[in-house]
Formats: structure tokens, C-alpha cells, sequence
């Protein structure tokens, strides 16, 4: 960039705009090549084209800065010459701020993708709403990249503001006339720049996937837009369904159904059923759901690892009822605790426990266990508040909430509440006390030790060799010594007998690959015990809805009315698929093939090769069967259509 004090008298308002541009383009293009660098062991082995990431990019990066570049044209090119020095000053601190904010926001990319293997998008803008958890976490875990982004910022902001003192003032040494003039020509351009595009649509985040290398599209992404994309996204979530794709809402739940075999029609609900019980049981059983975060498959040696660090659930896995092809519904905690409470599945956009519609006369474990007499309790070891928790479990008939405020004198408190063992002990207790009233149960758990920054009291566990003790493998260990904890307590309580005990995985800790859907990431760890519950290893496709189900089968009550997105495995519909979201993609696997479905993008069909995905020639059926699955969860929702099922609404049995 030449010196910004320069006089020239040839230097045309034009090129004062193509000098920033120039500018937001190198950070962006710097970013770029930083992430490219980093990850290129990785992208190197994807089978891609991958050098036109940067291409792409440009394009991406072309779209962001030429609407910044509308201002600064219209105060440059418009304004009569008598407001210079006001446009000017003013200009000078609309490109410091945008200048700034593209320098924190490529610096926030790198650990935001270190994470969770992608630009920030959606999930950048959520977190914003918790500042104490997020802004702790932050603090913990990257304080060497806040101290290089802080010096960055400054460095950069006594530069700017010393080189840009009279930037634009000979910009009105043209004449007005000459000004108005050049305006047309430079806003055609700013407006091609914006569109990027001379089709019907303008270009959008989806050009950015030119590849099935997941990791190389989402380098080519521009972050700005990401995130800006995201925003819009989650405020027009009508929108966003048209971007799928079509289909007529019957069509869709029967294509839903057919997968699921389940008769949409059955009952006045969609989906509604009776269930007949393989356990009828005169006095049924208490329900325990406990959901661990971040449980990923790839730790736990029941499941293939060799390190060690899960020995608790690898003893149960010969205990009871042990899941090896368990995948999560997405990759963020409220899709598994809606998969897991409620039997829900993945819906576009925000999860179904931030939405309005949900809030109440939501079918929940607890509404349709009310009527038996089952107290419901929530326990989790955060805030309750956070990813509108309280709101969705108390509205949806859940009786009490334990969360971190309740624990008194607890063991270990870090950023993200109080420690899985704090937890379990409390769970332990208020259990204990349910029985000793002869008051019958059903409890969700939640546990939030494995979460960076990976927090966990000390001496309870022997640190695994070669890593940080803060880190996710001790985070993992720490979890399942809790488990344990838990799992042998209560069997020296009466409840124990009395009681099913669910214990499975929201999500993976990070769901990362070179594929474009990563689908192996979204395998985790699921178990079922309790006294009478066979052991034995359940090698089918399974899914979270599925493990409610059977759970709920377990427990003994008889001609149970849910609508529940899935099947005990003790009954014979239980089909063998899985329904995975991956930020805004889906994934619908059946078998060995997966219809993947991306906004304005034509679906595609792979085949699992091992363990790698290949495209493959068109499933029509099954890429018409994914789309049914997204407008069809979707129009439960807004329809309010998932709900507790009653007497009047299903009076007929499976």
C-alpha cells in the first residue's frame, strides 16, 4: 500500500477505494493462507483441487469488500467539496472500525476452527448471549492469541490513524460534476463486486463449496460473511427452508414415515402411536438419562481405543445394553438433549429449545411420564439459563431444576459450573430421597466437565501420559471416573433395582474431517443398564430418539402414547438409519449410503468406503426421503405438532 500522506493530484477517488480494497482483501487473503498453512497435511491428502480455495475465496472476499467500499463511494463521490474535512475524519473512523473488526474477526477464526473445524457461523453468533461462560472460557484457553489479536489491534490502529491524517481531502480536487459522474461506473462496479454474480441469484456462502472436501470449502469461506450470513439465516427462518428445497408437507411425513415405519396417520398427532411394552411390569421402573457432553466415540475403548481412559464404561459395555453404532442427531448439546428428552430430531436453524414454539406443550419425557405419577427433576451442573435450558425443561413439565446455584460447598467450580462428581453425588441424594418417599422418577442429567477450557478437580484421576492436564483426553478420563462414581453408588442404594439408568452422549467434542459431511465424528457413546437389563452389544444403526424409546420400553408401563422420532430396538420397526446435521447440511444414512442436502445446492448421494466418503450415482428415493426429513421436523415444529399425546388424540396401538 504507498504511503496514505502522499499528495497526488492524480490520485482519482477510484483508486483511494481500489487502495482499500486492496487492504481488506490482503487481511482476508493473510487469513486465508494462515488456515491453509495450518491445516495442510490435511488438504493435501483430500483429493481435491484445493489451490482454487484462493480463487473462490476472492470471490467471497470481493462480496464483503465491496459493501464496505458503498460508503466510503457514496461520501466520497457525492458530497460537495465544503464537507472534505467532515468526510474525511468521518471515513477515517468507519475504515479504522471495519479495518479492526476484519482483524479480530480472521484472528478469532483460527482457534473459533481449532475448535470446531469450521469458520465462525451460527454458532459464533449464539455464544454471544452467555458473555460470563463464553468470555471465561476464552480467558482459560487462549490467552496467548487475545495478547497477539491485542497488540495487532493497537499496532495497527496508531498506524492507520498516523498514515490515513489526510487521506481523502484531495479526493475534491475533481469537480463535482466529474464526482456525480464517476459514482455511476464505480457504484456498477461495487454492485457486480456485491452480487458476484450475473445469474438470477446472487452468489452467496454456498459458492464456497466447490469441493467434498468440507475442510477445503470452509477455508475458502470468508468469515465476515459467515457470520453475517448466519444472522440473516436464523432471522428468516422461512427462508431458509425454501433454500432446501420444495416438497408438500403430506409427502414429506410420509417419506418421513416410511423411513421411520411409522404411520403418520395413525393419530390425530403425527407420528403419535400406543406402544405396547416388552417388559410389562406391575410396578415400572424409575427413568435415569444421563447425558455427558462431548463423549465422542473415538475415546472410549469399548469402541476401539487403545489409550485406556474410559475403564468405568468399558466395564459397563459388558454390563448392559451397549450401543457400537450410536450417532448423535448434530453437534451441539441442545440437539442431543432434545434427541434424548424429548425423541426429537434435528431441525433447521436454531435447536428446538431456543425457539419460541417450543416452549410449552412440547412432547417431553416428563409430560408423558406425569400421568403415572413421576416426579421430573432436571440436574445440571451449569446455569440454567444458558441455551434457554430452564425455560424449555420447566415449560415442558418438568417439576424441579438443580443447577449450579443449588450446590452448596461443591467439591470443584470452574467455568462451566460445578464438577461431574458434584453432580452425580447430588443426583445420588435426591434420588435416594424419591425412593425413601416411595415417589417414582425420571431425571435428565447433564454433565459439563469435558468443555474446554477442561476443568476438573485434581487427584481423582492419574493424568494420560503425553498430554496437557487440562485437556480433552483428562477431561474425557475425569467424565468417565464420575460415571463410575455414580453408577456404584447408586447400586448400594434400593433405587438402584427400581431404576433404568441411560447413559449416553450429546455430541462429539469436535466434528471435524476432510469429508464433506464428517459422519464419523457423529458417532458417541450410548449405554443402557439397570437390574434385569441383558447385556449384550448392539451393532445396529442407531440413533438418540431411538435409545428414549428404549429406555421408555424398559421401564415397564404399558401402551405408552408418544410420538417419539424413533424405535425401542425391542420392537420389530426399528429401522436402521441415522439423520445428522452438520451446521447447516444434513445427512440422512441409510445403510451404507448418505443423501447429503445443502441450502441451494443439488443433493448428492456417497457411499461409505472405508471409512471415507465417495460420491456415488443418485439415490433419487433417499435424497427425496432427506428432504422429507428437514420440511417434515420443521413443520412439526411450526405447526406445533409434537406434543403430548392424549387420550382423544390416539386411542390405536402398533
Amino acid at each position: 500500500m504507498p504511503k496514505l500522506t502522499q499528495k497526488n493530484s492524480l490520485l482519482s477517488p477510484f483508486k483511494k477505494l481500489l487502495i482499500i480494497y486492496f487492504g481488506l482483501v490482503g487481511l482476508f487473503f493473510l487469513g486465508r493462507v494462515g488456515l491453509f498453512s495450518l491445516y495442510f497435511e490435511r488438504i493435501i491428502h483430500s483429493n481435491t483441487e484445493y489451490w482454487w480455495s484462493f480463487l473462490y475465496g476472492l470471490r467471497m472476499d470481493t462480496m464483503v469488500a465491496s459493501l464496505f467500499l458503498l460508503i466510503p463511494a457514496i461520501l466520497l463521490l457525492l458530497f460537495p467539496s465544503r464537507l472534505k474535512h467532515f468526510v474525511n475524519i468521518s471515513l477515517r473512523l468507519y475504515l479504522l472500525l471495519i479495518f479492526l473488526l476484519v482483524i479480530y474477526i480472521e484472528n478469532a477464526t483460527f482457534p473459533f476452527f481449532a475448535e470446531f473445524d469450521v469458520r465462525p457461523n451460527a454458532l459464533f453468533i449464539n455464544y454471544l448471549e452467555y458473555p460470563k461462560e463464553v468470555l471465561g472460557n476464552i480467558w482459560a484457553s487462549y490467552k496467548l492469541e487475545i495478547l497477539i489479536s491485542s497488540v495487532m489491534l493497537l499496532v495497527f490502529t496508531v498506524w492507520f490513524w498516523k498514515q490515513s491524517k489526510h487521506f481523502f481531502i484531495d479526493a475534491y480536487d475533481i469537480g463535482y460534476g466529474k464526482r456525480i459522474l464517476l459514482f455511476i461506473p464505480v457504484f456498477i462496479l461495487l454492485f457486480i463486486g456485491v452480487r458476484s454474480s450475473f445469474a438470477h441469484r446472487p452468489a452467496n456462502i454456498s459458492d464456497a463449496t466447490y469441493t467434498h472436501s468440507h475442510l477445503v470449502n470452509e477455508i475458502t469461506k470468508n468469515s465476515l460473511y459467515a457470520i453475517g450470513y448466519a444472522y440473516y439465516s436464523q432471522k428468516t427462518t422461512g427462508f431458509d427452508m425454501k433454500r432446501y428445497g420444495k416438497m408438500p408437507i403430506e409427502e414429506a411425513y410420509q417419506r418421513m414415515g416410511k423411513r421411520l415405519d411409522i404411520d403418520p396417520k395413525r393419530c390425530d398427532t403425527p407420528f403419535a402411536r400406543i406402544i405396547p411394552t416388552a417388559f410389562k411390569r406391575d410396578k415400572p421402573k424409575n427413568l435415569v438419562i444421563f447425558i455427558q457432553e462431548s463423549l465422542g466415540a473415538q475415546f472410549v475403548g469399548a469402541l476401539g481405543d487403545k489409550r485406556g481412559i474410559t475403564p468405568n464404561l468399558d466395564r459397563y459395555a459388558k454390563q448392559g445394553l451397549w450401543f457400537n453404532s450410536l450417532y448423535s442427531n448434530g453437534t451441539r448439546s441442545i440437539r442431543g438433549l432434545a434427541g434424548l428428552s424429548a425423541g426429537f430430531l434435528p431441525i433447521a436453524g436454531k435447536g428446538v429449545l431456543k425457539r419460541n414454539k417450543s416452549q410449552k406443550d412440547f412432547f417431553t419425557v416428563a409430560q408423558l411420564l406425569k400421568p403415572y405419577g413421576y416426579h421430573s427433576i432436571f440436574i445440571y451442573g451449569g446455569e440454567k439459563r444458558f441455551d434457554n435450558m430452564a425455560s424449555w425443561y420447566y415449560g415442558n413439565g418438568f417439576d424441579d431444576i438443580i443447577d449450579e446455584n443449588k450446590f452448596s460447598n461443591p467439591a470443584f467450580h470452574g467455568i462451566w459450573g460445578v464438577s461431574d462428581e458434584d453432580l452425580v453425588q447430588r443426583a445420588n441424594q435426591e434420588f435416594k430421597n424419591f425412593h425413601a418417599k416411595q415417589q417414582p422418577f425420571v431425571s435428565v442429567m447433564f454433565s459439563t466437565s469435558n468443555h474446554t477450557p477442561f476443568e476438573f478437580p485434581e487427584g481423582r484421576i492419574e493424568p494420560v501420559k503425553g498430554v496437557e492436564t487440562n485437556s480433552v483426553e483428562n477431561a474425557i478420563k475425569y467424565a468417565d471416573y464420575a460415571i463410575g462414581l455414580f453408577i456404584d453408588a447408586a447400586r448400594k442404594e434400593a433405587y438402584y433395582n427400581d431404576t433404568i439408568f441411560l447413559i449416553a452422549s450429546d455430541h462429539n467434542v469436535r466434528v471435524y474431517g476432510d469429508d464433506l459431511l464428517p459422519f464419523d465424528m457423529f458417532r458417541i457413546m450410548g449405554v443402557i443398564l439397570g437390574e434385569g437389563v441383558e447385556a449384550k452389544q448392539i451393532d445396529r444403526l442407531t440413533m438418540q430418539p431411538d435409545l428414549l424409546a428404549t429406555a421408555l420400553d424398559l421401564i415397564g408401563i404399558d401402551n405408552l402414547r408418544y410420538p417419539i422420532l424413533g424405535h425401542s430396538l425391542y420392537q420389530d420397526h426399528k429401522k436402521d438409519m441415522s439423520l445428522m446435521k452438520f451446521h447447516q447440511m444434513y445427512g440422512l444414512r441409510v445403510g451404507d449410503e448418505i443423501a447429503i442436502i445443502q441450502p441451494q445446492e443439488q443433493p448428492i448421494t456417497m457411499k461409505i468406503s472405508e471409512g471415507r466418503l465417495i460420491e456415488t450415482a443418485h439415490n433419487i428415493e433417499l435424497e427425496k426421503d432427506a428432504l422429507g426429513f428437514i420440511i417434515g421436523i420443521n413443520s412439526l415444529y411450526q405447526q406445533k405438532m409434537f406434543r403430548p399425546v392424549t387420550k382423544e388424540d390416539c386411542s390405536q396401538s402398533l
